[in-house]
């Protein structure tokens, strides 16, 4: 039975069947290499292909599949090494993006991070991962945009969108979501106080996947 929406509720359902993708898919529902059907996947979610689609488009930006012209899709297989070496970049692009935010962000901008913090806080305070891990996110693309760098603000949110997955799975580890808070509370004084190093230095450790957290990510990857 195909559910009756209009495009706002195709956008709305497409997100959460991309959310429930994403998890099948680092839970090991879909293996590596598998592929993705849009049929029955539209049956099993009661949707039209529509929303099946712009959900496998927004799971391809994140770099969990891969569309192939006249194939299909496909669960695609990251690396340990890969994804790694993205965390590592990411790390250093938003070091940069707090440097030139301590230096350019604007009153009303750092009322802006504020208020997006608070709202992380409310989601931390109820222990609620996955509203953590949505506010986390515009709370990072507002500091993108802080930096007033364009280009920088593009390719960070670029591979921001790659390594979504993994950034989420890791809020999962004993503890993490007050470690993350803190750090929040701190990259936001940081730049509320001009302070272009520390705010630098924050974010790089903020951002950089080392050790227990990167063991953890890693085990929760089909394929580890």
């Amino acid at each position: 039975m195909t559910l009756n929406m209009n495009p706002s509720d195709d956008r709305s359902r497409s997100d959460q069947i991309a959310q429930i993708l994403e998890d099948q898919i680092l839970t090991g529902r879909f293996a590596p290499g598998a592929r993705l059907d849009e049929a029955s996947l539209a049956e099993e979610h009661r949707v039209s292909r529509t929303p099946i689609r712009e959900a496998f488009q927004r799971l391809a930006q994140s770099g969990l599949v891969v569309q192939q012209p006249r194939r299909g899709v496909f669960v695609r297989t990251s690396s340990a090494v890969e994804i790694l070496e993205m965390f590592e970049v990411m790390a250093e692009l938003e070091s940069v993006c707090g440097r030139l935010a301590a230096r350019r962000a604007t009153d009303a901008a750092i009322a802006e991070l504020r208020a997006i913090n608070a709202e992380c806080r409310a989601a931390r305070e109820a222990n609620d991962v996955d509203l953590y891990y949505q506010k986390n996110g515009v709370f990072h693309h507002l500091l993108y945009a802080q930096s007033g760098n364009r280009f920088l603000e593009q390719e960070a949110a670029r591979l921001h969108r790659r390594l979504k997955p993994y950034r989420r799975m890791q809020l999962f580890l004993r503890g993490r979501l007050k470690q993350s808070m803190d750090e929040h509370e701190a990259i936001v004084e940081a730049i509320a106080a001009g302070d272009a190093p520390r705010a630098a230095e924050l974010l790089r450790d903020h951002v950089a996947v080392q050790g227990e957290k990167f063991h953890h990510v890693m085990s929760h990857l089909p394929d580890a």
